[in-house]
């Protein structure tokens, strides 16, 4: 038995809910007792053969009464339905009786109509004739009444700013009367003259209004509109891509103003769609609602939007929703193509208004006479709208900057403010009381206001980035309405139900003739007197005339557009008054001959202004070329920005390079450039404003190239010719420093030694070459053991003791020949720091084949070489004074009678001469160049004492105490020098007085010292003890053999 097939078969009958277990009943009948065909044989067989025949019996009786009560149940629920379905049955049978009878009726009267009917068709068609002619009548009555009122409801739309809604009234009333049959009424003539008048009306505030909104005037102008929090989020302007029907090129920025490749194209008497004018047009259906709710007119957005509930996430779909409602000037427009393109556009306030002016425009066919009219105005506008910038700006910047004594703005800029911003070490005097600003504005080519850092500078940018921001944004409407006329004139030529043409043709050139159909208009134009009006502007501000090839002449060339040329005459210190100007621009009645008030805000030193309108300018070119179409990219690049260029590259850097070429030379051939500050501070400083003496004429240098450097990083383009001046400057500065270092070594012998190759090798290995500034050809120093050090302090002293007997004409007496020395190594190593930091500020020039930094690293190196060679001239005019002092105790007898109290006169000379250098020397270089200077006097004076003995024949003791005393008066001026190493001078000297008082010992005492003290001495050096003569001292014959075995047993 299969439960399933079973439950599959009575599944579908109507059993109630309190009868279901008949449902499980059912599914326990075997499915052969629902067969089609029933065969009772096997289940007689089956009752028969089987054991319990009652019990089978019984259960096919259970069976039999589930059968029957389910039968029962089916029959029970479907009673009802059965005797309704009888009953409906009967009553469609009624109705189709009825019916029939009722057709056979109306075949009767319709047969006695058509009789009837037929015997009066001549009357009824005459009725029908008149019925026509009175509707007709009744149709130019509600016209003709609808038309009286026309220029009352356009001047109502009017006052309510509802241009376009005027204008669509006007253009389908002047289309109505030239309908036939209103032609001859008389009583519309009033208001066909009322309409022509509203016409010229209409125009001139549809132009009024364009021109308001062209210059940012206008109500819906990007520059007056002040957008909530919320309302910002509404109206984003978002850039839509063109249709592909639409085959006219516009800039990124305006590509949202063509939707589906038309712009609103008006189709009156074309049968297409003709609006009412009776003043019950609206617009339903334009919206999903199918209703729009109006706005109060006080609100800024401009749009029709609906209440908003909530607030947060709530905002994006608001602004989906927003952007596809009615702005509020078309509020009571009738709906057309453009309304809905409106609705589709995602352009900003600005761009939507200037779209539906330009439309009014192309509705009333007066885009020919608005172009003209809006070229006539744009010159003088534009001069208007600059001088008004450059007015607000000295009011706001005369508040800031007039002090309570009543400055004005112009003097308040000559301050030296910019100067000690740039400087700030120059704000203090030195310590010796002296201050620097005058010595650096004596040389600087112009004033501290002046100066790239200056408060001229800083104002002239602001105020050419103020007023160029407002072009940009002029010449970005005037670039949407150029677009927009030319993408108008394109639909128009392609679209035969198009107004036509002035000349009544449709196929333009793209440039030529559609700027003869806008009345010369054009964004080649416009771009043309800008750019015009800007370079007069740059070139009051520069003090530059322009001459009879002028900028206004270039504006003329409006189809080739070939960029503006310039000739200069500059006149920097003298302001042109009011019709003061060049003779190009006389005879011209167009142009204003006034200037724009720059005089008022700006210093009368206008060509260093240059630098300040750089930026400006290339941010605004950057900015023209986003708002240009393609075609008109080019025309940007030619424009103020190649006229700045060539400006700068042919006027500014060769003045430039003048002034500070002769502010170099005036710096470098003054009386006090190389002379050796007088009044110096007693100890010396690091930095600048603490008394750092460094020359004048290198401190203007460095103060020039620092300016220089400044000019370089205010224009990056030219950084390269701004550094290779840097480098020209410093090179003619090195040569002057070269000329005073030679002036105060030449001929003498320690310049000669140190251009020795053996004595320069020797410096380079003493180890007190380390303190030296680091130069390109100097290798580091390694540690150096004692032993390396005493040999090349031994080779350098052999060295010098070789050159006597020397001479004082060949040493450096004059002692300010030496602190100019040490004052220009100091003052070198301060211009090699500066010219380092330069060369790491220095802008990269675009196009070089050479970086500056390296060329101005290798200037420094130079100079850095210089100011060694400076130190090293000290170093050994000093060994060499010691040389030429200690040489004397050659010539003098040490057979002393008397123990005297002071040293000797030449130790003494010595002694005065060493502090009285190193006091001089102390403002000019640091304590380690001192002990660098000093340093090397020990070692060369104990070399030269203890080698003086093997030239004497005789000394005694009282000699040798004057020897002991002789070093140690020499030991303590040496040690008095700041940053000595006094371990290793008390060392060198305390060797020579040991040496000295060996002669005091017996001779066995002698010996007993050298097998101690072998290596103290040399073997000369202890052989010498032995062969002078000493009064009561006795050596034996053998005494040198004795020596030398005790020096050779090792």
């Amino acid at each position: 038995m299969s439960s399933d097939k079973s439950g599959g078969i009575f599944d579908g009958l109507p059993i109630s809910a309190e009868k279901s277990h008949l449902r499980e009943d059912l599914l326990r009948i075997d499915e052969s007792w629902a067969a089609a065909r029933f065969d009772s044989l096997p289940h007689v067989v089956h009752i028969l053969t089987s054991k319990d025949r009652d019990a089978e019996i019984q259960f096919l009786k259970e069976q039999g009464d589930v059968i029957e009560e389910v039968v029962d149940e089916v029959v029970h629920a479907y009673h009802s339905g059965f005797n309704k379905a009888i009953q409906n049955y009967s009553q469609i049978l009624r109705f189709f009786s009825e019916s029939a009878q009722s057709i056979s009726s109306l075949k009767t009267h319709l047969a006695e109509t058509k009789n009837f009917v037929g015997s009066r068709n001549k009357q009824l068609r005459q009725l029908w004739y008149r019925s026509l002619t009175l509707r007709h009548i009744i149709s130019l009555l509600d016209q003709i009444e609808a038309v009286a009122k026309v220029p009352a409801r356009i001047e109502n739309l009017i006052s309510e700013k509802q241009l376009y809604a005027a204008v669509q009234l006007h253009v389908q009333s002047s289309l109505m009367l030239e309908r036939e049959g209103l032609q001859a009424v008389g009583a519309m003539q009033d208001v066909r003259s009322e309409l022509t008048k509203l016409r010229g009306v209409l125009f001139y505030k549809v132009l009024d209004d364009l021109h308001s909104h062209l210059y940012n005037k206008g109500e819906y102008s990007s520059a007056n509109l002040r957008l909530s929090d919320g309302d910002e989020a509404l109206l984003t302007t978002v850039a839509v891509a063109l249709s592909t029907n639409n085959m006219h090129s516009l800039s990124r920025r305006t590509r949202s103003i063509k939707g589906d490749g038309h712009l609103g194209t008006l189709a009156f008497g074309d049968g297409y769609y003709r609006p009412s004018i009776d003043g019950s047009s609206t617009l339903d259906g334009l919206d999903d609602e199918g209703t729009l709710e109006t706005v109060d007119g006080a609100t800024s957005d401009g749009l029709l939007s609906s209440a908003r509930h909530g607030s947060g996430g709530g905002h994006v779909k608001e602004a989906k929703a927003t952007s596809h409602r009615i702005p509020m000037w078309l509020s009571r427009s009738t709906p057309d193509e453009f309304i809905e393109n409106m609705k589709k556009n995602d352009a900003s306030l600005n761009v939507k208004y200037l779209q539906t002016l330009v439309e009014c425009l192309c509705m009333l066919g007066k885009v020919a006479a608005a172009g003209a009219i809006i070229c006539q105005r744009l010159r003088p506008t534009i001069h208007e709208i600059i001088t008004s910038k450059i007015k607000v700006f000295g009011s706001v910047h005369s508040s800031s900057y007039t002090s309570q004594n009543g400055k004005s703005v112009a003097s308040t800029f000559y301050s030296s403010k910019g100067l000690v911003e740039r400087h700030p070490t120059l704000k203090k005097k030195g310590k010796g009381g002296t201050s620097f600003i005058t010595t650096q504005m004596a040389v600087s080519p112009v004033s501290p206001t002046m100066t790239p850092m200056g408060t001229a500078q800083s104002a002239a940018r602001e105020l050419l980035g103020s007023v160029l921001d407002s072009i940009v944004q002029i010449l970005e409407n005037h670039a949407t309405v150029g677009e927009l006329l030319e993408s108008k004139l394109v639909q128009q030529s392609d679209n035969p139900y198009t107004l036509k043409s002035a000349n009544g043709g449709t196929n333009w050139n793209a440039d030529t003739e559609v700027s003869q159909i806008t009345g010369g208009f054009s964004l080649g134009f416009s771009m043309s007197v800008i750019q015009s009006e800007c370079q007069q502007l740059i070139c009051e501000i520069l003090r530059a005339t322009p001459e009879a090839a002028s900028a206004d002449a270039a504006v003329q060339q409006i189809d080739g557009f070939d960029g503006l040329s310039f000739a200069f005459r500059f006149t920097d210190t003298t302001i042109p008054l009011p019709n003061q100007v060049g003779q190009g621009w006389r005879n011209r009645p167009n142009v204003l001959q006034e200037g724009y008030g720059t005089a008022a805000v700006l210093p009368e030193q206008g060509l260093y202004l240059a630098a300040s309108i750089y930026r400006p300018i290339l941010q605004f070119a950057d900015k023209v070329s986003l708002i240009l179409p393609q075609k008109y990219s080019q025309h940007g690049n030619d424009g103020l920005l190649a006229f700045v260029e060539k400006f700068v590259k042919d006027h500014f850097l060769p003045a430039m390079f003048v002034d500070y070429r002769k502010g170099v030379q005036q710096a470098l051939s003054s009386p006090a450039a190389f002379r050796p500050r007088a009044h110096a501070t007693t100890v010396y400083d690091s930095l600048v404003e603490k008394g750092r003496p460094v020359l004048q004429g290198l401190l203007a240098i460095d103060f020039l190239a620092k300016e220089v450097i400044e000019w370089a990083q205010a224009i990056p383009k030219y950084a390269g010719e701004l550094v290779e001046y840097v480098h020209t400057f410093l090179e003619r500065t090195y040569e002057r420093c070269r000329t005073s270092y030679m002036e105060a070594v030449l001929g003498k012998q320690s310049y000669m030694l140190i251009g020795r190759h053996d004595f320069e090798t020797l410096m380079r290995q003493d180890p007190a070459s380390a303190c030296l500034p680091s130069a390109t050809h100097q290798v580091p120093q390694k540690n150096v053991s004692d032993e390396e050090i005493v040999e090349v302090e031994q080779k350098m002293s052999n060295l010098l003791l070789g050159l006597r007997p020397i001479k004082q004409e060949n040493l450096i007496h004059d002692d300010h020949k030496l602190i100019l020395l040490a004052s220009l190594s100091d003052s070198l190593e301060y211009v090699v720091d500066s010219i380092e930091r330069l060369a790491e500020c220095a802008p990269q020039p675009v196009q070089s084949t050479s970086t500056p930094a390296r060329d101005l690293t290798s200037l420094a190196a130079e100079y850095r070489r210089l100011a060694v060679d400076c130190l090293k001239v000290l170093r050994v005019e000093m060994q060499l004074e010691t040389v030429f002092h200690i040489q004397e105790m050659i010539s003098r007898e040490y057979m002393e009678d008397q123990d005297a109290e002071e040293p000797d006169d030449y130790i003494i000379s010595l002694t005065t001469q060493i502090m009285r250098r190193d006091e001089q020397m102390a403002p000019f270089v640091s304590d380690l160049k001192r002990s660098y200077i000093f340093g090397a006097i020990s070692s060369v004076a104990a070399y030269a004492s203890i080698k003086a003995l093997t030239e004497m024949k005789s000394i005694n003791l009282l000699g040798v105490q004057q020897i002991c005393r002789n070093s140690i008066a020499l030991e303590q001026a040496v040690a008095a020098v700041p940053a000595m190493d006094n371990e290793a001078v008390q060392q060198r000297l305390d060797r020579v007085r040991t040496y000295y008082e060996l002669l005091n010992l017996p001779f066995d005492a002698l010996l007993a010292f050298i097998l101690e003290h072998e290596f103290l001495f040399t073997s000369s050096e202890y052989l010498t003890l032995l062969r002078i003569r000493v009064p009561g001292r006795e050596i034996p014959d053998d005494a040198e053999k004795r020596v030398a075995e005790i020096l050779t047993a090792e």
